[in-house]
């Protein structure tokens, strides 16, 4: 993937477009970052907590799934680690490959995509104990998703050499 193609981050504009500019932004880092590589170098974990490139994209897809579809939706998701050990959540299944969970990452934004387009930014999420607007949670996907595209950012310069915004 080519970081030119990435979408544009306006410099002003309707509130709106904006947050969903920035936040895209942040997803087409995280699949810049993991593509051009084999299956091995995405598993690999560079730190003692086990993470690796393809388990930051497999965490942020759920983190897609629980903060969109979970609290603002207030639909019944599956989050696997929540019934796990706390390190669960980088840990990758042997049977998956690189490009499922890379089609898992892609179909959660998707979702996520549907639901902020058919919601407005003051519309409050459904889930009762967090109370958010569609706007508190744009924000902090943005924030979660560019916090972790950092990590990939580090992962990737430790697994060939790459580097670059």
């Amino acid at each position: 993937m080519d970081p030119d193609h990435r979408p544009p981050r306006p410099i002003d504009g309707p509130e709106k477009p904006m947050l969903e500019s920035f936040l895209d932004f942040q997803r087409q880092t995280l699949l810049w970052k993991v593509s051009g590589l084999d299956e091995a170098a995405l598993r690999c974990p560079w730190v003692p907590s086990g993470t690796s490139l393809l388990g930051l994209v497999q965490h942020l897809a759920y983190v897609e799934r629980w903060w969109f579809q979970g609290v603002f939706a207030g639909r019944e998701v599956v989050i696997p680690w929540r019934a796990a050990e706390p390190t669960d959540e980088w840990q990758l299944d042997p049977n998956q490959t690189s490009a499922s969970v890379l089609a898992f990452y892609r179909a959660e934004v998707a979702q996520s995509r549907q639901i902020t387009a058919a919601s407005s930014l003051d519309q409050r999420a459904r889930l009762p104990e967090r109370p958010h607007t569609l706007r508190r949670v744009l924000i902090h996907m943005i924030e979660e998703t560019a916090r972790h595209v950092g990590h990939a950012d580090i992962l990737r310069e430790l697994t060939d050499g790459a580097t670059g915004e």
